[in-house]
């Protein structure tokens, strides 16, 4: 089994990843969810830091410190550096941002490293839906150095349209020129359905017919 049809189970036995019919905010109807707030215990979330390691070392992503979006994205981040030392002897950096810049103590927007000009930085977060976390983290991050987003990291790319023909994955790729590295997408978890790696054949049909009507290419 590969780490990405690995990945597709972890998220069905945490019941992150449901099948059933679901309306989203969007006010599409789905045939599946997914809800990453059922990650709760430490076992998970060690696991979780360590499919995104695999992510980025499958990838070769350059990187010299993890950002994480507060708040989802800290204790992702904090996993995934941990997981990055013990699974491939690769020590890197972590940081997260305040909601509000501190005006006491140490001060400033963000806990953990302190960025510098040209610092090779991963954005860690969940699912994108909108791209609301890249663009809301981007100048934060460049207001505090010139630095280089070398990539960010999601669990699920859902290859879905956004409000006009790309994906919010592909929409931030043309903003930004910030390539989003999902772990799996949805393309994945319909050949793992294929595969009965994972249940979920009574959707398929439901699924495919949802891909055609909202789903992109790529």
């Amino acid at each position: 089994m590969t780490y990405k049809e690995s990945f597709i189970q972890f998220m069905v036995d945490c019941g992150v990843l449901t099948f059933g019919e679901f309306t989203l905010k969007s006010g599409r109807v789905a045939p599946y969810f997914i809800n990453c707030g059922n990650y709760r215990t430490g076992a998970q979330l060690a696991r979780l830091g360590e499919y995104y390691a695999e992510c980025i070392h499958d990838h070769s992503i350059p990187v010299e410190t993890l950002f994480g979006p507060a708040y989802k994205g800290i204790p992702l981040a904090v996993s995934t550096v941990v997981a990055l030392s013990n699974r491939f002897g690769i020590d890197v950096n972590y940081c997260f941002d305040r909601k509000e810049a501190k005006d006491h103590g140490e001060g400033g927007m963000f806990v953990g490293k302190t960025l510098t000009d040209r610092e090779k930085v991963i954005i860690i977060d969940d699912v994108m839906t909108s791209g609301k976390a890249l663009r809301e983290s981007m100048p934060k991050l460049k207001s505090a150095a010139d630095v280089d987003v070398t990539g960010m990291v999601i669990t699920v790319d859902r290859q879905e349209r956004g409000t006009g023909s790309l994906s919010a994955v592909q929409e931030v790729k043309e903003e930004f020129g910030v390539t989003v590295y999902p772990i799996v997408t949805m393309s994945d978890i319909i050949e793992a359905i294929r595969a009965g790696i994972v249940p979920g054949q009574e959707y398929l049909d439901s699924m495919l017919a949802y891909r055609e009507q909202y789903g992109v290419q790529g």
